[in-house]
């Protein structure tokens, strides 16, 4: 197949995506598909109409090139009218589909599904709608409750209701402050008292004018992935020291990380169930990951859900993947072969799409 590993990005995830994709790239060329390496945001200089997807790619140097970029995203952002880089739409519309490695705003929010729908550029992952939903932890919070999904009690807060008295929102110290539509718990605060209460606010505020404030529950936290409505094997998150904030999830050796989860059986098909009845209440297609935390009795809160989940192989769904004796590139395949369902007719492998030389 021809295929697009869209990467990059304006978000504050952007250096974690460009990792994602450029493993799914190398993933994917391992299996021999024709993949190419393209940052969302900064574009590629041209595109030759006879060779856009070659034999022979060297995808590190097409990540050195995004990265060439890092220290000018925001006077680019100043700059550009548009979000889509050069050629970059051109190339996608040439692509036999597209493998989002996106990650945080403008990649995981249903802006770009959106627009690929108008367009008809087929995509991996969740379609537009369920993307938004899920982007958003208060409409995330919402759709839980209204489908029984277990969650911490909590509110989303305006910036211009700013509450400063957790009584008022019936919560008690500890609690958990956090940006509504970040990622990679990029503004997630844990606050004991009334001065960090506030000044977690002030820096939640900074990055987005909504916030949620939930209860702290006190557990062990956990990962399911959720791919084509069925739920992977449970992953244990056991950070060494503090949660699982942004070094935890990403510096090597800060956390343990154990699937199958030492849990009982009952406790693992429970989790299993909730993490398949979050999916369903966000309409979430093809794949997607949610997150966990449990009580030492056994009580089981869902956190939140991710529609494009970090992708290298040592992330948490390829993990759960393997214990099921998948490859990270085979998991690559899988999902874009789940993720064509989205598309009717063309949920066939993809050896078969490449052979029957499909294209949008």
């Amino acid at each position: 197949m021809n295929i697009v590993v869209l990467a990059g990005g304006t978000s504050t995830e952007r250096a974690i995506s460009i990792v994602s994709g450029t493993e799914i790239c190398k993933a994917l060329r391992s299996k021999g598909e024709r993949a190419v390496l393209v940052d969302i945001f900064c574009g590629i200089p041209s595109v030759d109409q006879e060779n856009a997807f070659p034999e022979k790619y060297d995808v590190a140097d097409a990540a050195a090139y995004m990265k060439s970029f890092d220290d000018k995203i925001e006077s680019m952002k100043k700059e550009r009218r548009s979000f889509f880089g050069p050629n970059v739409l051109e190339i996608c519309r040439m692509a036999d589909i597209v493998f989002l490695g996106l990650h945080g705003s403008n990649g995981e929010d249903g802006r770009v599904q959106a627009a690929f729908d108008l367009m008809g550029i087929r995509y991996t992952g969740t379609g537009y709608l369920s993307s938004a939903m899920a982007m958003d932890k208060g409409i995330t919070k919402q759709m839980f409750l209204m489908n029984g999904v277990p969650v911490p009690k909590g509110c989303s807060m305006l910036l211009e209701k700013r509450e400063n008295d957790l009584r008022k929102l019936g919560l008690w110290f500890p609690v958990v402050v956090k940006t509504c539509c970040g990622g990679s718990s990029v503004g997630v605060y844990m606050v004991h008292d009334q001065e960090e209460y506030e000044k977690a606010l002030d820096a939640a505020f900074s990055y987005e004018g909504e916030v949620v404030v939930e209860q702290y529950i006190d557990g062990r936290e956990f990962s399911v992935a959720v791919v084509d409505g069925k739920a992977y094997p449970v992953i244990e998150i056991q950070p060494l020291s503090g949660f699982y904030d942004y070094t935890n999830k990403y510096k090597p050796g800060s956390t343990i990380e154990t699937c199958p989860a030492n849990i009982p059986a009952e406790l693992t098909k429970k989790m299993q169930e909730i993490a398949e009845a979050g999916a369903r209440a966000l309409h979430m297609e093809a794949y997607c990951r949610l997150d966990f935390i449990m009580r030492d009795n056994g009580d089981v809160f869902c956190l939140e859900a991710n529609t494009l989940p970090g992708m290298t192989p040592t992330s948490l769904i390829p993990q759960e993947a393997a214990v099921l004796g998948m490859t990270f590139p085979d998991l690559c395949e899988e999902l874009i072969r789940v993720s064509m369902k989205k598309y009717g007719n063309c949920s066939e492998q993809p050896e078969a799409l490449a052979a029957e030389g499909v294209r949008t």
